[in-house]
């Protein structure tokens, strides 16, 4: 069984990088007259962030020895798929955005605990990802809610 424990710098880091998704939410809430702005703000980082959270699966490849071929082949090819899903988040209206990025942050987590079941990766990597991942989607998702034309009832 894989030790929970976790260094200093992931988890500063981590959290840390969570606050380009809290803050444009926070302000969706509070600053109506820049909606569009911290919506803006919000999907582009989260398209930032599921690009690198694929571009883990590439290094994983190389790295993993451990890793069968067909297993390797799989992280290579998974490495560049959020990168295009979070691609076309910019590309779609915003609401559809949103969703894209929240579906594949989800499946980008399954794929990791995936991973972590077949390699030795650090105990806390998962509690880690799953505990970003979460706060990550919830962010996206309340963007979409409140962008899906019901930030208007809090003008009124």
């Amino acid at each position: 069984m894989k030790k929970h424990y976790i260094s200093t710098m992931p988890k500063l880091l981590g959290y840390f990088g969570l606050l380009p998704f809290i803050v444009p939410t926070v302000f969706l809430f509070f600053d109506f007259g820049h909606l569009d702005m911290w919506r803006h703000f919000l999907l582009s980082y989260g398209a930032v962030i599921l690009s690198f959270v694929g571009a883990l699966h590439w290094s994983f490849a190389m790295l993993l020895h451990e890793l069968p071929i067909d297993k390797q082949r799989w992280s290579f090819l998974w490495s560049v798929v959020p990168s295009l899903a979070a691609w076309i988040s910019l590309s779609i209206p915003k609401f559809y955005g949103f969703g894209l990025l929240a579906v594949f942050f989800a499946i980008a987590l399954i794929r990791d605990k995936q991973l972590f079941n077949h390699v030795d990766l650090p105990g806390w990597y998962m509690p880690l990802r799953r505990n970003l991942t979460v706060v990550a989607m919830t962010c996206l998702l309340i963007a979409a809610y409140l962008g899906n034309g019901r930030q208007y009832v809090y003008m009124i």
